[in-house]
């Protein structure tokens, strides 16, 4: 890797997520009507019952306000319900509603489609790698 390579290291993954998102915005708005934001939201709702905003905006890696945006936008579509929380008078848990699992499902196989795309596009060694390579920046602590 040349000097250059290591200085374009951030603006290729930049560049690279930018690509990413909006392609895969567009494909998930067409095919269940969400953003991909909207839809990691959904999935964490659905894999961990009983979550908070608070817990939520941790999941995602977003600041508590941007997530009460977020939140507010999939109530308001009616994809997710807020509901008190059992033991924290001030807290209030998500749950996904009957829309927003339909919402899921319907994304479903254009996820499995763009993984696929990438898959292709990566080769399975490198796509394996690349997901490796992209979780422990994701959790690198500098």
């Amino acid at each position: 890797m040349s000097d250059s390579d290591d200085q374009r290291l951030y603006f290729l993954l930049q560049r690279a997520a930018h690509r990413l998102r909006t392609t895969a915005d567009r494909r998930m708005l067409a095919a269940a009507g969400i953003t991909t934001a909207q839809l990691g939201a959904l999935f964490a709702v659905r894999d961990e019952p009983g979550l908070t905003q608070q817990r939520l905006a941790r999941a995602l890696g977003l600041r508590e306000s941007a997530v009460t945006g977020l939140v507010g936008r999939l109530t308001g579509a009616g994809l997710l319900a807020r509901r008190a929380h059992p033991q924290e008078h001030r807290a209030v848990v998500l749950e996904l509603t009957d829309p927003g699992e339909a919402a899921l499902r319907a994304a479903q196989p254009e996820i499995d489609r763009f993984n696929a795309e990438l898959r292709e596009l990566l080769g399975d060694d490198g796509f394996t790698g690349a997901a490796r390579f992209l979780r422990r920046l994701a959790h690198w602590e500098s």
